[in-house]
């Protein structure tokens, strides 16, 4: 009846796949959990993650080389003994004991299933902010917000589909790039996937310092220009439909110009205890346009 399927890469999942396996044996479902390491380099933590393969129904395996998340979730797709996928990242954890009978029970009523994504009310060290208060923001919606938006609303780190929807989906999907998770809702909005958004989210825990995450989404910008190079990727992100605004009103060369002369003190309010996401926007827009006219 359902594969879970976590890959993963230095990060420790055992508490993770604890916690789905007791749900799922105390709803008697017919299950497995198959969990991938990407090639991780820290030998302490797959040591930790080997032991879920005492458990029934548990496998985890490694990659002999670093695949990336994309095809590595191939690979556990093509793998699943069942049709029906839970996709998790291995760094949430659910919010509620049922976690797995609340999708479970409404696996007729939609192609995919998505439950939310929600962060922890204490806020995190200084150096995590940004990402801390991004994920709270942007991504911890309710499940009225995400019906307002329901493919752009879908996060990948934890949404349960049916695998042949999944699989003819992702394996046009055949690069090995940091922020193609929009390509792919993409596919599902032209493929028609029916979506349900239901109240069922998971914590995410694994918060990426700022520096880090601030490079991580100048890097999806350059995916989104690689893929609109491509003509496989339509214009209908906030970032893209904001530049094009500027260009129509030939405003591109000003504001890009306007925020290059403030970009130090905007690196510093990212990194500071209080970071602007409307600035955060704006350097990201800025990165955008600036490689757009480069092009």
């Amino acid at each position: 009846m359902l594969s879970i399927l976590i890959p993963t890469y230095n990060y420790d999942i055992t508490e993770l796949v604890n916690t789905l396996h007791q749900q799922c044996l105390q709803a008697k479902l017919t299950f497995e959990i198959l969990v991938l390491d990407d090639a991780s380099y820290n030998e302490k933590v797959k040591s930790s993650n080997s032991t879920i393969n005492s458990l029934d129904y548990c496998i985890y395996t490694e990659n002999t080389e670093n695949k990336g998340r994309t095809a590595t979730r191939n690979k556990l797709a093509e793998k699943a003994n069942h049709n029906w996928l839970l996709f998790l990242d291995a760094d949430v954890m659910p919010k509620y004991k049922d976690f797995i009978e609340r999708f479970i029970s409404k696996k007729k009523q939609a192609d995919l299933i998505f439950g939310g994504i929600i962060y922890s009310e204490k806020k995190p060290e200084h150096n995590k902010m940004l990402r801390w208060k991004y994920g709270h923001e942007r991504e911890s919606l309710t499940v009225a917000q995400r019906n307002k938006e329901p493919y752009l609303a879908v996060n990948s780190g934890c949404f349960f589909i049916e695998k042949n929807i999944f699989l003819p989906i992702s394996k046009k999907i055949n690069f090995n790039e940091y922020g193609v998770d929009n390509l792919f809702k993409q596919f599902l909005e032209e493929r028609q996937v029916t979506i349900l958004h239901i109240d069922n989210p998971v914590y995410h825990l694994g918060l990426e310092d700022n520096e880090t995450f601030v490079n991580k989404a100048l890097k999806a910008v350059e995916t989104t220009v690689l893929f609109e190079e491509k003509k496989i990727m339509s214009a209908e992100r906030p970032l893209q439909k904001a530049y094009l605004k500027l260009k129509k009103y030939y405003l591109t060369k000003p504001f890009c110009w306007g925020i290059t002369f403030f970009e130090k003190p905007l690196r510093n309010n990212f990194i500071s205890a209080n970071p602007s996401l409307f600035l955060f926007d704006l350097y990201r827009l800025k990165y955008y346009a600036k490689l757009k006219n480069n092009a």
